[in-house]
Protein backbone atom coordinates (compact mmCIF):
# COMPACT_ATOMS: atom_id res chain seq x y z
CA UNK A 1 0.00 0.00 0.00
CA UNK A 2 1.35 3.38 -1.19
CA UNK A 3 -0.22 5.37 1.86
CA UNK A 4 -0.08 4.51 5.80
CA UNK A 5 -3.53 2.81 7.00
CA UNK A 6 -5.66 4.21 9.30
CA UNK A 7 -6.65 0.68 10.33
CA UNK A 8 -4.71 -2.66 10.42
CA UNK A 9 -6.70 -5.98 10.81
CA UNK A 10 -5.16 -8.60 12.41
CA UNK A 11 -6.41 -12.02 11.95
CA UNK A 12 -4.22 -14.98 13.84
CA UNK A 13 -5.78 -18.56 11.88
CA UNK A 14 -4.54 -22.43 12.23
CA UNK A 15 -5.91 -24.84 10.16
CA UNK A 16 -9.37 -22.46 8.91
CA UNK A 17 -8.93 -23.14 4.74
CA UNK A 18 -12.49 -22.77 5.02
CA UNK A 19 -13.20 -19.75 6.73
CA UNK A 20 -10.66 -17.27 5.69
CA UNK A 21 -12.51 -16.80 2.68
CA UNK A 22 -15.56 -15.49 3.75
CA UNK A 23 -14.22 -13.53 6.75
CA UNK A 24 -11.70 -11.93 4.33
CA UNK A 25 -14.65 -10.54 1.82
CA UNK A 26 -16.65 -9.60 5.08
CA UNK A 27 -13.68 -7.17 6.59
CA UNK A 28 -13.47 -5.72 3.11
CA UNK A 29 -17.20 -5.51 2.70
CA UNK A 30 -17.61 -3.78 6.43
CA UNK A 31 -14.81 -1.09 5.61
CA UNK A 32 -16.41 -0.26 2.52
CA UNK A 33 -19.71 0.67 4.70
CA UNK A 34 -21.78 -2.16 2.74
CA UNK A 35 -22.62 -3.64 6.08
CA UNK A 36 -23.90 -2.16 9.25
CA UNK A 37 -22.73 -4.27 12.65
CA UNK A 38 -24.75 -4.21 16.40
CA UNK A 39 -24.13 -0.77 17.23
CA UNK A 40 -24.14 1.59 13.48
CA UNK A 41 -21.20 2.68 12.20
CA UNK A 42 -18.95 3.26 9.14
CA UNK A 43 -15.76 3.11 8.00
CA UNK A 44 -16.52 3.52 4.18
CA UNK A 45 -13.58 5.44 2.90
CA UNK A 46 -11.10 4.80 5.25
CA UNK A 47 -7.70 3.23 4.68
CA UNK A 48 -7.30 -0.32 6.15
CA UNK A 49 -4.84 -3.39 5.48
CA UNK A 50 -6.26 -7.17 6.40
CA UNK A 51 -2.95 -9.04 7.96
CA UNK A 52 -4.02 -13.04 8.09
CA UNK A 53 -1.15 -14.23 10.71
CA UNK A 54 -1.27 -18.29 9.17
CA UNK A 55 0.14 -19.87 12.55
CA UNK A 56 2.38 -22.99 10.35
CA UNK A 57 -1.09 -24.53 9.21
CA UNK A 58 -1.05 -28.04 8.25
CA UNK A 59 -4.02 -27.38 5.82
CA UNK A 60 -4.06 -25.55 2.61
CA UNK A 61 -5.02 -21.93 4.47
CA UNK A 62 -2.07 -20.24 3.27
CA UNK A 63 -2.84 -21.60 -0.23
CA UNK A 64 -6.14 -19.94 -0.04
CA UNK A 65 -4.94 -16.31 1.31
CA UNK A 66 -2.32 -16.84 -1.68
CA UNK A 67 -5.03 -16.65 -4.01
CA UNK A 68 -7.22 -14.24 -2.23
CA UNK A 69 -4.49 -11.27 -2.27
CA UNK A 70 -5.52 -12.03 -6.01
CA UNK A 71 -8.88 -10.21 -5.53
CA UNK A 72 -8.30 -8.32 -2.30
CA UNK A 73 -5.39 -5.45 -2.50
CA UNK A 74 -5.72 -5.02 1.11
CA UNK A 75 -4.72 -8.47 2.19
CA UNK A 76 -1.32 -9.53 3.54
CA UNK A 77 -0.23 -13.18 3.94
CA UNK A 78 2.38 -13.50 6.62
CA UNK A 79 3.41 -17.19 7.89
CA UNK A 80 5.20 -18.79 11.04
CA UNK A 81 8.14 -21.08 10.23
CA UNK A 82 6.69 -22.91 13.06
CA UNK A 83 3.57 -23.11 15.11
CA UNK A 84 3.74 -20.94 17.95
CA UNK A 85 0.12 -19.86 19.03
CA UNK A 86 -2.59 -17.50 18.69
CA UNK A 87 -0.87 -14.49 21.46
CA UNK A 88 2.41 -14.63 19.11
CA UNK A 89 0.67 -14.53 16.18
CA UNK A 90 -1.49 -11.79 16.63
CA UNK A 91 2.04 -10.44 17.74
CA UNK A 92 3.72 -11.04 14.77
CA UNK A 93 0.44 -9.30 12.80
CA UNK A 94 0.76 -6.08 14.83
CA UNK A 95 4.76 -6.04 14.11
CA UNK A 96 4.10 -6.11 10.76
CA UNK A 97 1.18 -3.78 10.88
CA UNK A 98 1.53 0.14 9.01
CA UNK A 99 -1.08 1.71 11.22
CA UNK A 100 -1.54 3.48 14.05
CA UNK A 101 -5.03 1.25 15.37
CA UNK A 102 -4.87 -2.27 15.35
CA UNK A 103 -8.42 -4.43 14.94
CA UNK A 104 -8.17 -7.77 15.85
CA UNK A 105 -10.65 -10.80 14.92
CA UNK A 106 -10.66 -14.70 15.67
CA UNK A 107 -9.79 -16.74 12.76
CA UNK A 108 -12.68 -18.87 12.92
CA UNK A 109 -15.09 -16.45 11.86
CA UNK A 110 -17.49 -16.14 15.13
CA UNK A 111 -16.12 -12.43 15.61
CA UNK A 112 -18.73 -10.47 13.13
CA UNK A 113 -16.31 -7.74 11.11
CA UNK A 114 -19.31 -5.17 10.77
CA UNK A 115 -18.72 -4.73 14.31
CA UNK A 116 -15.25 -2.97 13.72
CA UNK A 117 -16.70 -0.01 12.61
CA UNK A 118 -18.25 0.54 16.24
CA UNK A 119 -14.61 0.09 18.30
CA UNK A 120 -12.57 2.18 16.43
CA UNK A 121 -15.22 4.90 16.16
CA UNK A 122 -15.67 4.70 20.23
CA UNK A 123 -11.35 4.52 20.30
CA UNK A 124 -11.13 7.67 17.90
CA UNK A 125 -14.30 9.82 18.77
CA UNK A 126 -13.05 13.65 19.89
CA UNK A 127 -14.17 13.31 23.45
CA UNK A 128 -12.67 9.72 24.24
CA UNK A 129 -10.38 10.28 27.52
CA UNK A 130 -6.67 11.05 27.13
CA UNK A 131 -5.20 7.68 26.67
CA UNK A 132 -7.48 5.75 25.87
CA UNK A 133 -5.75 2.72 24.16
CA UNK A 134 -8.22 -0.55 24.02
CA UNK A 135 -11.87 -0.86 23.36
CA UNK A 136 -12.63 -4.52 24.10
CA UNK A 137 -15.46 -6.33 22.40
CA UNK A 138 -17.67 -8.25 24.50
CA UNK A 139 -20.16 -11.08 23.24
CA UNK A 140 -23.53 -9.99 24.28
CA UNK A 141 -24.97 -13.40 23.40
CA UNK A 142 -22.33 -16.10 23.05
CA UNK A 143 -23.06 -18.61 20.74
CA UNK A 144 -21.16 -21.20 21.77
CA UNK A 145 -22.07 -24.71 23.62
CA UNK A 146 -23.04 -24.15 27.22
CA UNK A 147 -20.40 -26.04 28.72
CA UNK A 148 -17.63 -23.73 27.01
CA UNK A 149 -20.08 -20.63 28.09
CA UNK A 150 -19.66 -22.13 31.42
CA UNK A 151 -15.91 -22.47 32.01
CA UNK A 152 -15.41 -19.11 30.18
CA UNK A 153 -17.96 -17.22 32.65
CA UNK A 154 -16.34 -19.28 36.00
CA UNK A 155 -12.94 -18.22 34.17
CA UNK A 156 -13.46 -14.59 33.31
CA UNK A 157 -14.99 -13.88 37.16
CA UNK A 158 -11.63 -15.27 38.67
CA UNK A 159 -9.43 -13.53 36.19
CA UNK A 160 -11.35 -10.15 37.04
CA UNK A 161 -11.75 -10.50 40.49
CA UNK A 162 -8.33 -11.26 41.00
CA UNK A 163 -6.77 -8.45 38.22
CA UNK A 164 -9.11 -6.19 38.80
CA UNK A 165 -9.02 -5.68 35.04
CA UNK A 166 -12.96 -4.57 34.44
CA UNK A 167 -12.95 -6.97 31.73
CA UNK A 168 -16.34 -9.48 31.42
CA UNK A 169 -14.75 -11.27 28.48
CA UNK A 170 -11.55 -10.98 27.83
CA UNK A 171 -11.68 -14.36 25.40
CA UNK A 172 -13.80 -11.65 23.00
CA UNK A 173 -10.77 -12.02 19.80
CA UNK A 174 -12.34 -8.58 18.71
CA UNK A 175 -10.68 -5.51 19.95
CA UNK A 176 -9.23 -2.57 18.85
CA UNK A 177 -6.16 -0.86 20.10
CA UNK A 178 -3.43 1.38 19.57
CA UNK A 179 -0.33 -0.02 18.23
CA UNK A 180 1.86 1.42 20.28
CA UNK A 181 0.01 0.69 23.58
CA UNK A 182 -0.09 -3.23 22.26
CA UNK A 183 3.89 -3.02 21.96
CA UNK A 184 4.58 -1.62 25.08
CA UNK A 185 3.14 -4.53 27.14
CA UNK A 186 5.47 -7.68 27.75
CA UNK A 187 4.97 -10.60 26.14
CA UNK A 188 4.40 -13.85 27.26
CA UNK A 189 2.08 -16.90 25.53
CA UNK A 190 -1.87 -16.61 25.82
CA UNK A 191 -0.73 -12.45 26.65
CA UNK A 192 -3.87 -12.28 24.66
CA UNK A 193 -6.71 -13.11 27.05
CA UNK A 194 -4.77 -10.57 29.85
CA UNK A 195 -4.26 -7.48 27.40
CA UNK A 196 -6.88 -5.56 29.20
CA UNK A 197 -5.39 -5.86 32.52
CA UNK A 198 -1.61 -5.00 31.25
CA UNK A 199 -3.06 -2.27 29.67
CA UNK A 200 -4.02 -0.72 32.65
CA UNK A 201 -0.91 -1.72 33.88
CA UNK A 202 1.37 0.40 31.77
CA UNK A 203 -1.13 3.18 32.55
CA UNK A 204 -3.71 3.71 29.48
CA UNK A 205 -7.14 3.66 30.00
CA UNK A 206 -9.59 1.03 28.63
CA UNK A 207 -13.45 0.91 27.47
CA UNK A 208 -15.60 -1.99 26.19
CA UNK A 209 -18.35 -2.11 23.66
CA UNK A 210 -21.02 -5.13 22.89
CA UNK A 211 -20.48 -6.77 19.58
CA UNK A 212 -22.03 -9.87 17.72
CA UNK A 213 -21.31 -13.19 18.10
CA UNK A 214 -22.12 -16.55 15.81
CA UNK A 215 -21.48 -20.21 15.51
CA UNK A 216 -18.44 -21.51 13.98
CA UNK A 217 -19.39 -22.94 10.79
CA UNK A 218 -16.31 -24.99 10.23
CA UNK A 219 -13.32 -26.36 11.53
CA UNK A 220 -13.16 -27.22 15.24
CA UNK A 221 -11.79 -25.00 18.14
CA UNK A 222 -8.45 -25.28 18.85
CA UNK A 223 -9.07 -24.82 23.06
CA UNK A 224 -10.79 -27.01 25.52
CA UNK A 225 -12.29 -25.83 29.18
CA UNK A 226 -9.58 -28.46 30.44
CA UNK A 227 -6.59 -27.10 28.40
CA UNK A 228 -7.19 -22.90 29.12
CA UNK A 229 -8.05 -23.89 32.74
CA UNK A 230 -4.00 -25.43 33.22
CA UNK A 231 -2.66 -22.40 31.35
CA UNK A 232 -5.00 -19.59 33.48
CA UNK A 233 -3.59 -20.63 36.28
CA UNK A 234 0.04 -19.63 35.85
CA UNK A 235 -0.92 -17.31 33.55
CA UNK A 236 -2.99 -15.33 36.24
CA UNK A 237 -0.11 -16.06 39.10
CA UNK A 238 2.45 -14.00 36.48
CA UNK A 239 0.36 -11.51 35.73
CA UNK A 240 -0.53 -11.07 39.44
CA UNK A 241 3.31 -10.61 39.96
CA UNK A 242 3.83 -7.86 37.19
CA UNK A 243 1.17 -5.69 38.42
CA UNK A 244 2.79 -5.81 42.30
CA UNK A 245 5.80 -4.97 40.22
CA UNK A 246 4.53 -2.60 38.52
CA UNK A 247 5.38 1.65 38.97
CA UNK A 248 4.36 3.81 36.43
CA UNK A 249 5.61 7.34 36.30
CA UNK A 250 2.53 8.65 34.60
CA UNK A 251 4.45 9.76 31.17
CA UNK A 252 8.09 12.22 31.40
CA UNK A 253 9.12 15.71 30.93
CA UNK A 254 12.27 16.82 28.66
CA UNK A 255 13.82 19.86 30.40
Amino acid sequence: MSDISKVSVVVPVYNEEENVAKLVDEIAMAFSGAVSGSVSGSLAGTKYEMIFVNDASTDNTLSVLTELKKTYPELRAISHRKNAGQSRAVRSGVLAAKSKYIATLDGDGQNDPADIPALFKQITRADAPEGLALVGGRRAKRQDSWAKKLGSRFGNGVRKKLLNDKADDTGCGLKVFTREGFLRLPYFDHVHRYIPALMLREGYKIEFCDVNHRHREFGVSKYTNFGRLMVSIADLRGVMWLNRRARNPEGWDEA
